[in-house]
């Protein structure tokens, strides 16, 4: 089974067809914990008008470490239970179709960490800042050549986890999605076994981002070094 964990913030004009895509895309069992910061969110009222009409079960979990993507992760992170624990966002930009594969590879107990990536064969960005997809492809690809991490896309948060795995990492990460980098540098060098899927990612049309490239770059760079000269963990 998997728990998909779902970081939403005002999400309510996407969350009904992101939920309606995880039902037709993805065929494994699953269930879906949907992390919100305030009971104020437009995404709840959504959710639970759509909740009894859902083919899968679904769970509204309140952010226990206060607001931010960051501390939303951490606590789905925590609070999933299932063999498997995917990462994905409201916006529509992962593309869920190939959930289904990246489970194998763990049911199969072929991987511990399934990554969705953009940048190796068969993979692509669709639309989003240029500066932006510029940094984050040649972290991946560098990164994949220097230190022979195996993953061309260290930075997407659109990930697939095994549960027990991530009981054995502590997070320390205090900005934003760099935490989906810190627990695949982490893995790695525990010698976890990481596979990658070609994944599509495409700009959200609806709302605001909530990625905020200069507050965290530091983050980044820190898991950045951390695995290519070793730094004790």
């Amino acid at each position: 089974m998997i728990d998909i964990v779902i970081p939403v913030y005002n999400e309510g004009k996407n969350i009904s067809v992101q939920l309606d895509k995880i039902g037709e895309q993805i065929r494994s069992d699953k269930r879906v914990l949907i992390v919100y910061d305030f009971d104020e969110d437009d995404t709840l009222p959504v959710v639970e008008k759509l909740r009894p009409q859902l083919p899968y079960p679904l769970e509204l979990v309140k952010n226990n470490y206060g607001r931010g993507a960051l501390n939303a992760i951490k606590t789905g992170l925590e609070e999933a239970s299932a063999e498997a624990v995917l990462v994905m966002m409201a916006d529509l930009s992962d593309s869920i179709e190939i959930v289904d594969d990246m489970y194998k590879l763990i049911s199969s107990d072929e991987a511990d960490l399934v990554c969705g990536s953009r940048y190796m064969k068969g993979g692509k960005q669709h639309g989003g800042p240029k500066f932006k997809g510029f940094l984050s492809r040649t972290a991946g690809v560098t990164l994949h050549l220097l230190s022979g991490i195996p993953t061309h896309d260290v930075t997407n948060s659109f990930k697939l986890y095994r549960k027990t795995m991530l009981n054995d990492i502590t997070i320390e990460s205090s900005g934003g999605f760099e935490i989906g980098m810190e627990i695949t540098v982490k893995a790695y060098r525990k010698g976890y076994r990481i596979r990658e899927i070609p994944s599509q990612w495409y700009d959200r049309s609806e709302g605001e981002s909530n990625f905020h490239l200069w507050k965290w770059l530091p983050n980044y760079l820190h898991w950045y070094f951390a695995c290519i000269f070793r730094r004790k963990l």
